[in-house]
């Protein structure tokens, strides 16, 4: 049958004139709007509850278990990057014209500030009456004499070494012996000081050859300090087996064992632990030693991996020593970044 047009009828319109001509259903849908005020509370709630669910991960990081694939120490290895999530939540917020969405979104800023924002602060201060460095110069170093000279650079008093290669040690030793007469090496980990060194003796933490030791020097102005320089067993993140920490795990216990059982009053540990501070399998160290990048530092100072910093996993540890500074030094030709300290008793 034909259809009859009326003048109140034009065409592309039904018998009410609500449409445009030719407009399709969702062209006419209304779009969001913030002056829309029932709206932009009723909008949103997916970003929301997924604001709500990144506040509660990482505020219970802690509780998240290691039984499968240790995924506990994996979140805790990369947490801070947890709050890139905030700002693409943030984005879709906005496009949804959600306040709702936006409320929710203080949730897990808030969260995430109370975790890391002590880290972004500026904590340093002048002084250190010893400087330290530690550094994993990298089995497959193509420049270990290059390195050796930038470490050189830095003017520590006390330098410690990890994965120092058998057939490259000689090139330290040899480069380091002008600016640090002293030195001691355990099987791939070394220590150079400006200040005498007592005996060296390795320390076992399970891994069937030496990759920690323990030493003790006398520092000016400070007095005795025990020495500890470590490279913990490496992890991976591999499809069937999760985040391979277990080694690294039971590495940390027995490490914490000998550090609760050293007799000096003062200590510090320098090392590649292969994992971070949030890690609450590295309780055993924690519980006996301080960060110093937490207590003094300015940013994140992330080492590793040389070219792009997403971890720190490089540490310098203390017990009733005062940090007063703490930071990374510019990169060597190893695949981490070098981390040093500066002290006071």
């Amino acid at each position: 049958m034909a259809r009859l047009y009326t003048p109140d009828t034009e065409p592309g319109q039904g018998p009410e004139g609500d449409g445009e001509p030719g407009a399709s259903d969702d062209e006419q849908a209304p779009k969001p709007r913030w002056r829309d005020r029932a709206g932009r509370w009723r909008r949103g709630w997916w970003p929301a509850g997924l604001a709500l669910a990144l506040a509660l991960l990482m505020t219970l990081h802690s509780r998240v278990p290691n039984d499968i694939g240790n995924l506990g120490s994996l979140l805790q290895t990369f947490l801070p990057w947890v709050g890139l999530a905030i700002p693409l939540l943030a984005l879709c917020a906005v496009l949804r014209r959600s306040a709702t969405a936006v409320i929710a979104l203080l949730v897990p800023t808030l969260v995430w500030l109370n975790l890391f924002g002590g880290l972004v602060v500026d904590k340093t201060s002048g002084g250190g009456s010893l400087m330290v460095v530690s550094h994993n110069v990298d089995a497959d170093n193509p420049d270990p004499a290059g390195t050796a000279r930038d470490l050189i650079d830095a003017d520590a008093d006390l330098l410690a070494l990890q994965e120092l290669p058998m057939d490259s040690a000689a090139t330290y030793e040899e480069a380091l012996a002008e600016a640090y007469p002293y030195h001691v090496t355990q099987g791939t980990v070394g220590l150079w000081s400006r200040y005498p060194l007592g005996e060296a003796q390795p320390v076992d933490i399970g891994m069937g050859w030496v990759r920690a030791m323990r030493t003790q020097v006398e520092a000016e102005g400070v007095g005795d300090v025990a020495v500890y320089v470590a490279h913990m067993p490496s992890v991976r993140v591999q499809f069937r087996a999760g985040f391979t920490a277990g080694q690294r795990d039971d590495a940390a216990d027995l490490l914490g064992q000998a550090i609760a059982a050293e007799e000096v009053p003062r200590a510090v540990l320098l090392g590649d632990l292969n994992g971070t501070m949030n890690d609450g399998a590295l309780a055993p160290l924690t519980s006996e030693l301080r960060s110093t990048q937490g207590a003094a530092g300015a940013g994140f100072g992330f080492s590793w991996p040389a070219g792009f910093p997403m971890a720190r996993i490089d540490q310098i540890l203390v017990r009733d020593l005062e940090p007063v500074s703490s930071w990374t030094l510019p990169a060597t030709t190893s695949d981490h970044l070098p981390v040093a300290a500066r002290l006071d008793p």
